[in-house]
Parts: C-alpha cells; sequence; structure tokens
C-alpha cells in the first residue's frame, strides 16, 4: 500500500498591527517564534515558525500589521508584508474582533480580493469579542470578499487556542503535496543573532511602551563562544536621538539593566548556552529615514 502523500505549504499572515499574528504563530508552533507586544507593528520582518504534523508541514510567515502610513519606515514595512503575501502558497487573513471593521480593514480587503482562492480567514480574539463587532465583521466580508466561502472563515482565539485546529486542518487540505521544507526539529530558521536581537527589542518596547517604542532597533556589535558553552554577546540599543538615550538607561541605569536581565530570561527559555549580555545604548540619527538602515532591519 503506497503511504498518503505529506501536504507542505508556505502560509502568510496578514493584518492591521495588533491583530494578533504572532499570538498565532507561537501558539501554533508551541514555541516563542515571534516577539509580542501591545504595541502596534512590533513585528517588523517576516518571520518563519515552522509547524509539523502527521498531515505535513506548514510554515507560517508572520508580517508587519498593514496600515495607512506615508513615513519611509511603515512604507517599507508595509512592503515586507507583501512581498510575504507574493511569495506563499497561502494566506491567513487575520481580523482583530475586538475592533469594528474601517476603512484600513477595507484597504487590505481589496488587496486580498486576487488572492482569494488562496485565503483563509481568522476571526481572532472571539474570547473577548463585542457581539455585534461580529455580525458587521461577517457582514463586512461578504460585502468585500464575496470570493472567499464561508468554510474558509474561522472564529478563533489565538490566546486560548479555540478554532485553531479546524483551521489548521483547512489548511491542509488546501496545501500541495510536497517534500517538507525543513526537518522535523525545525520550529524557525531564524538566525541566533536575530532571535537575540528580537527578545532585546521585545523586552525594551515592553518597558518603554509609548515613549519611544519605533524609534529604537537593537544592533549586535559581537557574539562569540566562550568556554563551557557560553555565548558573549554586545549589543546595542540603538535611539535616533541623545535625549532619548537617557530614557532608556534610565536612573542610575535602572532601566536599561531591567531590559537586560528580563531579555536573558527570555532567551534562557530559547537556548541552552549560557549567554552573556553586554547591553549598551547608542544614537543613530534618524534612523528610520535612512535607507542603508532600513534594508538591513527589513526582510
Amino acid at each position: 500500500m503506497i503511504p498518503d502523500k505529506k501536504k507542505t505549504a508556505f502560509v502568510a499572515l496578514i493584518g492591521r498591527p495588533s491583530a494578533g499574528k504572532s499570538t498565532l504563530v507561537n501558539k501554533i508552533c508551541g514555541q516563542k517564534v515571534a516577539i509580542v507586544s501591545d504595541v502596534p507593528q512590533t513585528t517588523r520582518n517576516a518571520i518563519r515558525g515552522i509547524f509539523n504534523s502527521e498531515k505535513g508541514q506548514l510554515v507560517f510567515i508572520d508580517t508587519p500589521g498593514m496600515h495607512k502610513s506615508k513615513k519611509k519606515l511603515n512604507l517599507k514595512l508595509m512592503d515586507v508584508s507583501q512581498r510575504a503575501v507574493s511569495d506563499s502558497d497561502l494566506i491567513i487573513y487575520m481580523i482583530d474582533s475586538t475592533r469594528p471593521p474601517g476603512e484600513e480593514e477595507a484597504g487590505i480587503a481589496s488587496f486580498i480580493v486576487p488572492h482569494s482562492p488562496r485565503t483563509i480567514i481568522a476571526i481572532n480574539k472571539t474570547d473577548i469579542a463585542n457581539g455585534n463587532n461580529l455580525v458587521l465583521i461577517h457582514k463586512f466580508l461578504a460585502e468585500k470578499l464575496p470570493g472567499i466561502d464561508e468554510k474558509c472563515i474561522f472564529e478563533i482565539s489565538a490566546k486560548t487556542k479555540s478554532g485553531l485546529e479546524a483551521m489548521l486542518n483547512a489548511l491542509f487540505d488546501m496545501a500541495g503535496e510536497g517534500e517538507a521544507f525543513y526537518e522535523k526539529e525545525y520550529y524557525t530558521d531564524q538566525e541566533v543573532d536575530f532571535r537575540i536581537a528580537e527578545i532585546i527589542r521585545e523586552q525594551a518596547i515592553k518597558r518603554l511602551r509609548q515613549e519611544l517604542p519605533h524609534a529604537l532597533y537593537v544592533d549586535i556589535a559581537d557574539s562569540q563562544f566562550l568556554a563551557d558553552e557560553k555565548l558573549f554577546v554586545r549589543a546595542f540599543i540603538v535611539v535616533e536621538r541623545e535625549s532619548q538615550k537617557g530614557i532608556v538607561v534610565g536612573a542610575g541605569g535602572a532601566m536599561i539593566k531591567s531590559i537586560r536581565l528580563a531579555a536573558l530570561k527570555e532567551l534562557r527559555k530559547i537556548f541552552d548556552w549560557k549567554i552573556e549580555l553586554d547591553l549598551r545604548v547608542k544614537t543613530g540619527k534618524d534612523w528610520r529615514q535612512k535607507d542603508n538602515v532600513l534594508r538591513l532591519l527589513l526582510h
């Protein structure tokens, strides 16, 4: 008897900022693949999370939230999302059910229309949703995306995992047959330095919140293995102006110490090695306006 062939697909997740895309990828993969915060547009890159089952392998691509903006950084983030859609086999369009659909949602739906045959819709946060919003969202989808069958629309909660199994089954049904892209032990293909930088940025965002979350990035200046499987990392939190350095450092160095210790705690959950983290702050004047910096950061 010939064994059933496995299903494989790259699946891009798109939606407005804070729709829950990163949380969904982490829950499906069972590991911390993408950093998460309640600050919009925390995700800046196309992050891959790998899910394996007896049915095959799905590679989920978490993308920056799509929203209207003429700022150079935001335009670059939109380009990252759009390229991920073009390069993927399937699409999950995530909608935040705690917010009624509006002009921005209509713009994403318009972008999705040509891709309707390979799209699944995930209406997220149904554990805390307003019932009236759900009615408005279903009406919105019927009007804006009539080409998507109702059986491809799922009400889910990425936080509680409600509805995820049915959605995954639908994705496997839509996926083509083929060999796995990655070995089974992999749950992401991110490089070590990138993962470390993302964890530091996550902890910085959580502590600095509205002061300057979008005005910083993390530069890994040096990383090398020492004796006893210890990884030494020197990293810089890069801000745009000299005046912002003091916010990151904090009184008596308290803020940067808090960021460093929280990052180390998260990194211990991911890596088996001991990590020694030398964390500092420097200025990269107006980095969000510099194409050479954005090219290095966004991919």
